[in-house]
């Protein structure tokens, strides 16, 4: 799934969520189900995206409102005035599925490439701006600060063939198989058009795709090529879903055709998942899967074809090695990290931090450049503030003797020759997500804070307890003492002034928001009046 953009910034990529929510720009980089997860209930004005990969989300949830969505399409850039920062955004083709694009940013933060999903090609990051690209060997005149990279076959080290030739092998494995009155193509999924219309030109033939029993599917290729399908049961070609349940459906189709005694239908699944990920179902095991040149027949009779839509390992390395960006973080997760990636191990290095860096600004983490710890490496590493302890290996505040609690030099680990990303699972080799370390943190702070609140508070607490004893005996309106109001819960709340000077400072450093106050019970009392007033 995507992951969420820094805090410092004011836009979103491919992500809906409540804190991405937050942000007041929303990008889309194409129309897979993965990508726009959540964006019914998490959906807010402006969302930008390609007119196609628009018309391709509505087709999936049609209650969308089609007022939210801004278009930008492939080489067109928009001028964005947001109140923190004016900033630059320009899309280009991302080589992945019918209206994907890459988007390029570029602000006071520095210049961000956000690749979403994309199969990068020569094709693909020579339409960059020339100033990002190396030349001969040569750094480019103005670095990338930030890649958002496709990593998903990260880990994949052998080369993928290309598109075009993976086309090829369908249309010669079904040349091979004249006998076969039924083709079925495993093409089910946006991004494998090509295969499709390739197919239909070389063989003269449409391609039936089930109108009624996959609605969503039908509308989604009659927008992107309407000209090749067919509603004709008799067509040679038909679609076939890929999951779930692929294999026994293939199967049930095989052993149909050999009970009622009809030829064998060919079943061919274009994808490099079963390359990459699936080794249960492979019938030659490895070896077997690394013949990309030909089609490979597994035990369920289903003939693969090795196509994707991701780079392989090594054309991401290369792709790296032409931009040379600063900083690189893996748009995908779980699946591989940037920091496993040769380019990123080499170039990326944490060592390099310094307190001015923008990466700091980038993810909203205020930093003190005068105060630096040398515990770690032996070099200045700077000292972090309003970063949970747990998630950058430091200490939590303590209370010094005066009753204030004290900041401890919360360093980075940087080790040296030590990688860095951004965030998520591959930030600083931390194997917990934000949210576990929040959960951490959260919980942490509610058990002292438990403690604090009795130390410092507890004669407060006792009036507030006798107050409310006394009001729900009586049913008397509740006076305000000590400037405070009481709730019926017995805590206290009223403004945030309630708490010391003390506790608030604490929770600041810990990252959180000072509690905010709870209505008063006199207030809920009257409104409690008002409402049976109404109703007689």
């Amino acid at each position: 799934m995507p992951i969420e953009m820094p805090r410092g910034l004011p836009f979103s990529v491919d992500t809906w969520s409540v804190r991405s929510q937050m942000k007041r720009h929303h990008f889309l980089t194409h129309a897979h189900k993965d990508h726009s997860s959540g964006i019914l209930t998490h959906s807010s004005f402006p969302i930008y995206c390609t007119g196609l990969t628009k018309s391709l989300l509505l087709n999936q949830y049609p209650q969308l409102d089609e007022s939210l969505f801004l278009r930008i399409e492939v080489g067109q850039s928009i001028f964005i005035d947001d109140p923190d920062c004016e900033f630059t955004v320009t899309a280009f083709d991302a080589n992945h599925c019918p209206g994907a694009v890459m988007f390029l940013f570029e602000g006071s933060f520095g210049s961000i490439l956000h690749t979403g999903d994309c199969r990068l090609t020569p094709e693909c990051l020579y339409c960059l701006p020339e100033k990002y690209i190396s030349k001969k060997g040569i750094q480019p005149t103005h670095r990338l600060d930030y890649v958002f990279l496709d990593c998903t076959f990260g880990k994949f080290r052998q080369p993928l063939p290309c598109k075009r030739s993976s086309i090829q092998q369908v249309i010669n494995c079904i040349w091979k198989h004249p006998a076969a009155t039924v083709v079925y193509l495993t093409c089910d999924l946006l991004g494998q058009e090509d295969i499709m219309v390739s197919v239909s030109q070389a063989f003269g033939s449409k391609i039936f795709v089930d109108k009624v029993a996959n609605p969503e599917l039908f509308g989604a290729l009659n927008l992107t090529v309407p000209e090749i399908l067919t509603q004709d049961e008799s067509s040679r070609f038909h679609v076939f879903d890929g999951f779930p349940n692929l294999y026994k459906r293939a199967a049930a189709k095989l052993a149909e055709a050999k009970a009622n005694s009809q030829p064998e239908p060919l079943i061919v699944r274009a994808s490099a998942q079963w390359y990459a990920c699936d080794e249960e179902y492979s019938c030659t095991g490895s070896e077997g899967k690394l013949r990309f040149d030909t089609v490979v027949k597994d035990l369920y009779g289903v003939w693969h074809v090795c196509y994707s839509m991701h780079s392989s390992r090594e054309e991401l390395e290369w792709a790296l090695q032409l931009l040379a960006p600063r900083w690189v973080a893996s748009t995908t997760t779980p699946s591989c990290s940037a920091m496993e990636l040769d380019y990123v191990k080499k170039h990326c290095l944490a060592s390099r931090l310094t307190p001015g860096d923008p990466l700091w600004k980038l993810l909203d983490i205020r930093v003190d450049g005068d105060d630096v710890s040398t515990q770690c490496t032996g070099k200045n590493s700077p000292v972090v503030e309003r970063v949970p302890a747990e998630m950058v290996g430091g200490e939590s505040p303590t209370k010094s003797k005066n009753g204030s609690f004290s900041k401890l030099p919360c360093t980075l680990p940087l080790y040296e020759g030590q990688t860095v990303t951004l965030f998520g699972r591959a930030r600083l080799r931390i194997e917990d997500s934000f949210e576990k370390c929040g959960q951490l943190v959260s919980d942490k702070i509610g058990r002292e804070l438990q403690v604090e609140i009795a130390r410092e508070e507890e004669s407060d607490v006792v009036k507030v307890k006798q107050q409310v004893e006394h009001s729900s005996v009586c049913g008397e309106e509740l006076s305000e003492k000590d400037g405070s109001k009481v709730s019926s819960s017995g805590a206290a709340s009223g403004s945030s002034n309630n708490l010391g000077e003390n506790l608030k400072r604490y929770y600041r450093s810990m990252n959180v928001p000072v509690p905010r106050p709870l209505p008063s019970l006199l207030k809920l009392l009257d409104n409690h009046k008002r409402r049976t007033k109404r109703r007689f």
